[in-house]
């Protein structure tokens, strides 16, 4: 089994649009494997040019780790290219979803598992966000490796104002509105209990993997309620309460 081309595979599904079949229908391989045809394929988007500005969680709620049947959290590389600045070309993507998030920007280099607290000392600022995942395989269908491979399904990202680290994060009302109606509502406890226990998380994960966290990179804390499929002339926007707001377009 060749990871490079693996890797190969899912990044030219991105590139060029076209959904493929879930890699592991043809190719058996360990979770750890598919973090490496992950890594791999961002290498080939930093080998166009794109930078590493940060990490994403996912599966961080009890009950999507007991549907997928994991027990762990996973984790995908964000790069620049995913930051949306107003619009969002639907043209570039398969078949995007939003959902709502909050996101934290570290303000020092991590290199180790931090505790809760340790974490609250190493970030300056916290925001309502919206994530935009992009499955590249048909039908948005995958199994646990297939989509640790093909980078959590990460694709876009819209960050609201930040705040003060200090804002509290704990039972905070989060609400999805697609052309101004209310589309998902959720709760930010649905992230661990406390998103806090989230960015703790990806910095366990990120040492055993040997991924460093650099200062002003970004880590999005994962999702409060279902994604939500996006058309264009869309106007999608999230509230989180205390925190602000973040809003994109689709084209």
């Amino acid at each position: 089994m060749d990871l490079n081309l693996l890797a190969e595979k899912v990044d030219a599904a991105a590139l060029n649009t076209t959904p493929i079949a879930q890699l592991s229908t043809e190719s058996q391989f360990s979770v750890d494997e598919s973090y490496e045809i992950q890594r791999l394929s961002i290498a080939r988007r930093l080998d166009r040019g794109e930078s590493l500005i940060g990490l994403k969680m996912g599966f961080t709620s009890e009950a999507k780790m007991k549907q997928m049947g994991v027990h762990d959290m996973i984790w995908g590389r964000l790069t620049d290219s995913m930051m949306v600045d107003g619009e969002f070309d639907m043209s570039a993507h398969i078949h995007p979803r939003a959902e709502p998030e909050i996101c934290f920007r570290v303000n020092r280099d991590i290199r180790k598992e931090l505790s809760i607290d340790e974490c609250k000392e190493s970030v300056d600022g916290v925001c309502a966000a919206i994530e935009i995942i992009d499955s590249r395989y048909e039908n948005f269908k995958f199994s646990l490796e297939d989509v640790i491979a093909d980078n959590c399904s990460s694709a876009g990202i819209i960050l609201g104002e930040w705040q003060s680290p200090g804002t509290p994060l704990i039972n905070l009302d989060m609400r999805l509105e697609v052309d101004g109606i209310s589309v998902e509502n959720g709760n930010s406890n649905a992230i661990l209990g406390d998103p806090w226990k989230s960015i703790a998380a990806a910095t366990r994960l990120a040492e055993h993997y040997k991924q460093s966290i650099a200062a002003g990179a970004i880590i999005m804390a994962g999702a409060s309620t279902p994604a939500v499929f996006l058309k264009a002339g869309q106007r999608v926007s999230v509230t989180v309460q205390t925190l602000g707001s973040a809003s994109f377009v689709t084209k």
